[in-house]
């Protein structure tokens, strides 16, 4: 079986994206492997699809063991046979399992790093008896010091490559810069290893970064803009998390907390419900995500600056894992970081402690830059990303800049007239003239008092706010949130230069397109998906994504050919959940009066790279094999010729009549007709052996391809 059939017939994707195809290739040549992929780039793919073809098991070791049995109830839902081992499990029920990977019948089985020296019966032991022909290192960036997410457990991963030297190994992480690089391949004792870093870029995630003033007003605003949708907010303390949740509840959002300081029942209950979209909102400590594969979470909110741009890069790529539209929003104030330097400085490890202070400094600065983000993430990368991206809050405020240089020197100025010793809340009640007793007589008597009243406070503080962020004003003592000039104000007040600022404030709004999708009927499916979800205790996007059922409100596929076309539906799940979801399309279209046009869904033209294969067998064909030829002459079973001709001839590349008279076609179309079913199963059940599956999927082709 060929990579890409595995993935049209388990998964129901039609191509592979990025390197994929080539890290599949590479590792099937028993070659070593280290692939850096982001977040949602289909890093589980690499591994799970050779695992389908090589003979013998594939360990996949994980340090998340919330993720894995959300991987193997996916992968069995695909008719794939995976398991896992990890400490929630009873000695009855590993046992079991163990078993059954003596018997072959396990092709992926995933366990965490402690599990195979630990304990009375270490895992090793066990595998050194059966046939191992893969071993995938997952979160590999854990295995080096110089990772974000460093586990010690991870260190002694270098002892089973020395234990199966015979074995392909393969490395996967999501973010590693140069350094943590050199130290996966060093510790793992990987062999020549083949390196495949893609593109960090993720385009469907757009990137803000505001100010942590009013900080929960602003999320209300923004979550208001996400009624339905799933997300993620970051909170750096257990209180601040407990707080953040009562208050979202308190405005009517469907939120719950998550941290260490919680019951284990209570964090296993909360993240449960939101993996299987009972609870909207998760509000936690960055303990949580890393075993999360929800793959519809529509935005993560950071409450507070996180320490690095690998930590920040990996908690905003948990947003948008399905491909769909997505947000990443940061509030940041100044204090941040020197609330995380001092936790930093809490090591003993002066290298640590200087190498986490740099990525500290670098995080600061992608806060407070004036240029795109997304370019920034990636030039960090060390990815060349020439053009602006278009779709982050600096992008969106370019060419929305206006002349403020009145009001700026105003406020600039009454900073100074304050000797520079007090906080923007106050230098805004001297301006506008106020009569709070907190304003002294002596400041009274400034000549800015009272030259800022034609304008509201929010003004003021929106201009406070830009000046801080385009880098006049500086704040600096988290404790006392005083205003000082910066160097280039100074320098600006003597030239008389002009103050252009984007004064449109934190426009959540700004850049968010809603996409033309049939709301009610993506509803309908979303409910059906759900309640399909409840009766086999697994998260809805398991069943199908929600990209998977957006393409199916885009297209509206009305049968078992037509929903096979649609990104996500496999052999397995079209056999499994197809006739409750073409019902739910079928029922919607015919209460809304919905006609489409009546042409196939060919999302994906057979060209280069991915579809050689199938281009290959056309060539043969061309040449007047047939189908038994082609497979003999290939190496394949004749499902799989069988597989492409159907591909080519949906695609119009091969006529249905060169393989089926007029007359069989009419023949299978009537019965069709006559017993007015759309499954193919009843009309094979009408003919018996007259016609193979292979004859029926053909002659139901004929009519929409020869359109």
């Amino acid at each position: 079986m060929e990579p890409l059939e595995v993935l049209k017939n388990f998964y129901g994707y039609h191509s592979f994206r990025g390197n994929q195809e080539a890290i599949i290739q590479s590792v099937l040549e028993k070659k070593d492997c280290i692939a850096l992929m982001p977040t949602g780039a289909g890093k589980s793919v690499c591994f799970q699809i050779p695992a389908m073809i090589f003979p013998g098991l594939t360990l996949v070791l994980s340090p998340l063991i919330a993720l894995m049995k959300d991987q193997v109830d996916a992968m069995n839902q695909l008719g794939i046979p995976a398991a896992f081992l990890n400490s929630t499990q009873d000695i009855s029920e590993q046992r079991f399992i163990s078993e059954q990977v003596f018997k072959g019948q396990i092709k992926l089985l995933y366990v965490a790093p402690e599990k195979l020296y630990g304990g009375a019966y270490p895992l090793v032991e066990m595998l050194k008896k059966i046939e191992l022909s893969l071993v995938a290192v997952d979160e590999a960036h854990c295995v080096s010091q110089w990772g974000h997410d460093f586990r010690p457990e991870y260190l002694r991963l270098g002892e089973i490559r020395k234990s199966f030297p015979e074995t392909t190994f393969l490395a996967l992480t999501a973010t590693a810069d140069k350094d943590t690089r050199k130290d996966i391949a060093k510790r793992l004792f990987l062999n020549q290893p083949q390196w495949f870093i893609s593109s960090f870029d993720r385009p469907n995630i757009t990137y803000r970064v505001s100010l942590r003033s009013d900080a929960f007003g602003k999320l209300v605003d923004f979550l208001r803009i996400h009624p339905n949708d799933s997300g993620i907010v970051y909170c750096l303390s257990r209180k601040s998390v407990e707080d953040t949740a009562d208050k979202l509840n308190a405005n009517g959002f469907s939120a719950l907390p998550y941290h260490a300081g919680l019951e284990r029942a209570t964090r296993q209950e909360n993240q449960e419900k939101f993996i299987k979209d009972e609870v909207k909102i998760i509000v936690a400590t960055i303990a949580f995500g890393m075993g999360i594969d929800k793959s519809n979470v529509r935005f993560v909110v950071h409450t507070n600056m996180p320490q690095n741009i690998e930590s920040y890069y990996q908690e905003t790529g948990r947003a948008g894992r399905d491909g769909l539209p997505s947000e990443a929003l940061l509030f940041y104030s100044f204090g941040d970081s020197i609330t995380l330097g001092r936790m930093i400085s809490n090591s003993d490890n002066l290298d640590y402690v200087r190498n986490m202070k740099s990525k500290l400094d670098t995080m600061v600065r992608f806060c407070q830059t004036k240029k795109c983000r997304r370019k920034f993430l990636l030039q960090y990368f060390g990815e060349d990303y020439p053009e602006d991206c278009g779709n982050c809050d600096i992008c969106f405020q370019k060419g929305s800049k206006v002349d403020v240089t009145t009001y700026a020197q105003m406020l600039l100025s009454a900073v100074v007239r304050l000797e520079q010793k007090f906080g923007l809340g106050h230098v805004i009640m001297v301006l506008r003239g106020s009569q709070s007793t907190k304003v002294t007589e002596k400041q009274k008597e400034l000549s800015v008092y009272g030259i800022g009243k034609d304008k509201p406070a929010d003004f003021w503080k929106m201009l406070g706010h830009q000046l801080v962020t385009e880098g006049y004003l500086i704040q600096e003592d988290p404790l006392r949130p005083v205003l000082s000039l910066s160097p280039q104000a100074w320098e600006k007040l003597k030239k008389k230069q002009k103050f252009l600022l984007s004064m449109d404030g934190d426009d959540f709004f700004q850049g968010i397109q809603k996409t033309e999708i049939d709301e009610t009927l993506l509803a309908a499916l979303k409910s059906l998906r759900s309640s399909l979800a409840r009766k086999q205790d697994v998260p809805p996007y398991i069943i199908f994504s929600d990209a998977t059922l957006v393409e199916m409100t885009r297209y509206y596929p009305e049968s078992d050919y037509e929903l096979i076309k649609i990104s996500g539906v496999g052999q397995q799940k079209l056999e499994k959940y197809g006739d409750s979801f073409l019902q739910v399309i079928r029922n919607h279209m015919s209460e809304n009066g919905i006609v489409k046009e009546k042409k196939p869904i060919v999302k994906k033209p057979l060209n280069k790279g991915t579809s050689s294969s199938v281009l290959e067998t056309l060539e043969y064909f061309k040449e007047g094999l047939s189908v038994s030829q082609i497979a003999q002459k290939r190496g394949f079973a004749i499902s799989t010729v069988e597989g492409h001709i159907i591909d080519l001839a949906a695609s119009g590349k091969i006529k249905v009549t060169a393989l089926l008279t007029d007359r069989v076609i009419e023949e299978i179309k009537s019965a069709r007709e006559s017993l007015q079913v759309e499954k193919l199963k009843p009309l094979k059940e009408h003919f018996g052996e007259k016609y193979s599956y292979f004859q029926l999927r053909l002659a139901l082709i004929h009519p929409v391809a020869s359109e």
